[in-house]
């Protein structure tokens, strides 16, 4: 249906050229011959009225013509500057061809360059030298009334590349696109934040062109102090907004998230929302092997945030399929960039510590592969090739079917490729990855791997969130979150290795999780009035579609 705008509402439109400049209004060559008349447009586009489909046809012409994924990423930012409704139909009509343009893993790259393809700010960059007016900074958003949720980040732990400083905002705004792409959340709601704490990146300090403070981070105090007027200012500004903490490094990430998520409705993605999407493709692949889930023993390449955040609710979940605490972290073992994580290290972090077991040393992944014998290897540190040839064939000698998960991205971070993970299992691993890899025909089957992409996980829980008011955001949230999509897999999915559903079906998917997500709010007292009669038929209601409105009769 067509939003149409009363008389009072009209009169509030921009004309001419403003309203040719404001994306969120524009409709480029879509306005029709009353409303170029009405808004002072007449003359200032071409004389042919284009459909919103002639525009897709060229949108989509002109991108396919790039010569590089930069290039394309380049290309939507423009469009998203330029004509919001039209940017977020191109997405939600081609998302297995665009998802990895607007985020992984080409986001990775676009964040690396920032500095030089930068061409208008989007989103609120919060800088360490606003110190004592973050609410005036914040304040000067438009449509304030409007913003449901926040996705920031200070840029320290950009995906598996490091600081990035300012840069990282890429991040955000990658995010929050999925947010509307995905799950239906409205642009207007959405508000992207960068805190600029200064970058370590010496590369980014020696370019004159860098877009942040030339300045190393802001530590202690002083950074904590940032962060806390950051969330204060947020809240009152934007009352119960979603604050969605985002690629911080594991030593604020998990302390960040301890000390505001019993304050505000807040949840950290690296660790909870891949937790969610691990653990459903998990849950996924036993259904294959048909082994139950507290009999698996999972190994870890990686001891950080995304590690011990999947540890931690396939924990949960063991525990409520009847396991005691203790027998299902004695499941979960971590393997760090100084080895097997365990009890007698002393050089370990808090968040590592609960699965610290005892063990002899043990210095490489191969090592600990054929000493623990685990079910299930998951990739999540960054360490492109970590699964090498021997690593992969030990799980195969001691799994019918290993579960092998290479969840590190850009791709260039990748434990291993999809051909290598089936040829080196001859074709037996239940694979999933985190950035896009084709199909891989062996012996004459073809296997379809998917990604364990958190944007399975994040859009719908961040919907359920805003859709119910709730006032927090729990980890039984995403487990019902991580449950709902594995049973979103269909059996022709997994007939054909794909451990979670087709893109194509994201925003089906998105509106389940959004209800189950809204569920547990009711049900735990967390949500804001009583609960619909249909959660899922109140969630399909709010969601935004991409259609232009009519400005004139």
């Amino acid at each position: 249906m067509l939003q149409k705008f009363d008389e009072k509402a009209l009169n509030a439109i921009p004309t001419g050229v403003a309203l040719l400049q404001d994306p969120a209004l524009n409709k480029g060559t879509a306005f029709t011959e009353a409303e170029r008349d009405r808004l002072h447009l007449r003359g200032l586009l071409p004389p042919h009225v284009s459909t919103l489909e002639q525009q897709l046809g060229r949108v989509l012409e002109n991108f396919r013509r790039k010569p590089s994924d930069l290039e394309k990423y380049i290309n939507l930012r423009a469009l998203h500057d330029r004509n919001e409704t039209l940017f977020f139909r191109v997405l939600m009509e081609n998302p297995d061809e665009m998802m990895p343009i607007v985020y992984t893993p080409t986001v990775g790259l676009a964040c690396q360059r920032y500095t030089h393809i930068f061409q208008r700010p989007r989103g609120i960059f919060v800088s360490a030298t606003d110190r004592g007016r973050v609410a005036d900074v914040l304040a000067n958003w438009p449509r304030r009334s409007d913003v449901r949720i926040i996705v920031v980040s200070d840029g320290e732990r950009i995906l598996g590349l490091g600081d990035l400083g300012a840069n990282g905002m890429g991040i955000p705004v990658g995010k929050l696109s999925l947010y509307t792409a995905c799950a239906g959340v409205h642009p207007s709601a959405c508000l992207p934040v960068l805190l600029d704490a200064g970058t370590n990146n010496s590369e980014l300090l020696d370019d004159p062109l860098y877009i942040g403070l030339h300045q190393p981070r802001v530590r202690g105090e002083a950074y904590d102090a940032l962060v806390e007027e950051f969330v204060s200012a947020a809240s009152e500004l934007f009352p119960g907004v979603v604050i969605q903490f985002e690629d911080f490094a594991s030593q604020n990430a998990f302390r960040l998230l301890r000390k505001y998520r019993d304050r505000i409705p807040t949840f950290n993605d690296d660790i909870q929302g891949t937790a969610a999407v691990t653990l459903a493709g998990i849950l996924s692949a036993l259904r294959v092997t048909g082994g139950a889930l507290g009999e698996q023993t999972l190994l870890f390449q990686g001891a950080g945030e995304a590690a011990t955040g999947i540890a931690d609710l396939v924990v949960e979940a063991m525990v409520a399929k009847g396991l005691d605490k203790a027998k299902a972290r004695n499941r979960c073992w971590l393997f760090d960039s100084k080895g097997l994580v365990i009890g007698g290290r002393n050089d370990l972090a808090e968040h590592k510590r609960p699965y610290a077991h005892d063990h002899a040393p043990t210095g490489t992944l191969l090592d600990a592969v054929k000493a623990l014998r685990p079910t299930a290897i998951i990739g999540v540190a960054a360490v492109g090739g970590a699964f090498t040839e021997d690593v992969v064939r030990t799980m195969a000698s001691l799994n019918k079917r290993p579960i092998v998960f290479a969840l590190s991205n850009p791709t260039s971070k990748a434990e291993c490729t999809a051909t290598q993970a089936y040829r080196w299992s001859d074709g037996r691993a239940l694979f999933a990855c985190g950035s896009p890899f084709d199909p891989v025909t062996l012996d004459g089957r073809t296997h379809v791997p998917r990604q364990g992409n958190n944007s399975y996980i994040f859009p719908g829980v961040g919907l359920g969130v805003i859709a119910s008011g709730a006032s927090r955001v729990t980890d039984e949230m995403f487990m019902a979150a991580a449950n709902e999509l594995a049973a979103q897999v269909h059996d022709d999915d997994l007939r054909q290795g794909s451990l979670y559903p087709p893109l194509s079906k994201i925003r089906d998917v998105s509106a389940h999780i959004a209800a189950a997500t809204a569920a547990v709010a009711y049900r735990r007292g967390l949500a804001r009035g009583a609960a619909p009669a249909n959660l899922l038929d109140a969630v399909r209601a709010q969601m935004y579609e991409p259609r232009y409105g009519t400005y004139a009769a």
